[in-house]
């Protein structure tokens, strides 16, 4: 007789709520507050307190709009969520039978026969009307405690990581450099925090790094560049 121990899978479904807060957050902290630091410092007049002055209310307030768009967005998924399984619930209560037959199509799609399907759909509704509604909430609406819709999570995530990001294009006001110099400066250290959140989201994520990080590399590249040009057109035209 062969025994087979038992093994970990390192799934990482469970990390797809906060994940995705976390790197979006951590992408448009880098593109928004970069954009806006090289948007300005190509304006002709502008002076390195006004770039830094820029930066920072860009990633004050960026911080903010991401955590308050995220809690209320993950909260309407949250609702939809609710709502359905509200709704199940008393379409469960009044009509079982109908509910009961749902279950066992459900079954059958999924390549089960058809006396396999009604066996199982009835052994998994011998529970009460709770252990019912969440065997629906499952197999009928999809919904499981990994996929449950977490506001208060990932508005931290969204907040907390687009303040990391934020602080990146700052590195750039480190140096000496002045005028061109430094909107190069602000842009390198930024390319370079983007490929980092790019790799950091892949290996979070279990994928490889390669495509992901050019995505990053190249959307954030893109943003800089028109966001600069934008800036040295109201330079030139004195705005």
């Amino acid at each position: 007789m062969t025994f087979f121990a038992p093994h970990g899978e390192a799934h990482r479904g469970h990390r797809s709520g906060w994940l995705r807060a976390a790197v979006l957050g951590a992408n448009d902290g880098l593109v928004s507050t970069s954009s806006l630091m090289v948007g300005v410092a190509t304006a002709s007049s502008a002076h390195a307190s006004a770039v830094l002055t820029a930066g920072l209310a860009g990633l004050t307030a960026g911080a903010m709009a991401m955590a308050a768009g995220e809690w209320v967005s993950v909260s309407s998924q949250g609702d939809v969520e609710r709502a359905d399984v509200e709704r199940e619930r008393r379409e469960l209560a009044s009509q079982p039978e109908a509910e009961l037959e749902e279950l066992v199509a459900i079954y059958e799609e999924r390549g089960l026969s058809r006396g396999l399907a009604e066996q199982v759909a009835q052994e998994l509704s011998k529970g009460d009307l709770d252990d019912r509604v969440a065997v629906h909430a499952r197999d009928e609406l999809g919904q499981s405690e990994a996929s449950h819709a977490r506001p208060d999570q990932a508005a931290l995530a969204s907040a907390a990581s687009f303040a990391v990001g934020g602080l990146v294009p700052f590195l750039g006001m480190l140096g000496p450099a002045s005028g061109t110099a430094r909107i190069l400066l602000i842009v390198a250290v930024t390319v370079i925090g983007l490929a980092v959140a790019g790799i950091l989201g892949a290996v979070a994520a279990g994928t490889s790094w390669v495509r992901p990080t050019l995505r990053v590399v190249l959307g954030g590249s893109a943003a800089m560049a028109v966001t600069a040009l934008v800036g040295h057109l109201a330079g030139v035209a004195g705005v």
